[in-house]
């Protein structure tokens, strides 16, 4: 228990410290494209994550749905995560605060690297 109004506690943790993720869905377009393989690593708990990370995250009202999504800020308990391709709402905007479980710390296929922020004008 964090000592938070939470959904921490009823959304499941990853397994392992590293996780291999392979996108599925437009959600995160242009920085992150159905197919794509990621690397992320487990966040605990209240650990660091900051405004912009791209992160791996569960919804308390959908704890079997694993996404990938961009921090936009803070809340008590959670992280109001959204999508960049703001044409598709699976995200806070339709299951409010979520909690991270990882951070993506980059791209491994097709186009390895690290992920930057969100591109001007999307």
């Amino acid at each position: 228990m964090t000592g938070l109004d939470s959904g921490e506690e009823r959304v499941p943790a990853l397994l392992t410290p590293w996780v291999l993720v392979r996108v599925s869905g437009p959600s995160m377009g242009p920085t992150v494209r159905d197919g794509d393989r990621l690397l992320a690593r487990r966040v605990r708990p209240g650990g660091p994550v900051r405004t912009g990370d791209v992160v791996l995250a569960r919804f308390p009202a959908r704890p079997e749905l694993l996404v990938v999504k961009r921090v936009v800020h803070p809340l008590p308990g959670g992280h109001w995560v959204q999508g960049d391709n703001p044409f598709v709402t699976d995200d806070s905007r339709a299951f409010g605060p979520a909690v991270v479980v990882g951070r993506v710390v980059g791209r491994l296929w097709p186009r390895p690297g690290r992920l930057g922020p969100l591109p001007a004008g999307s």
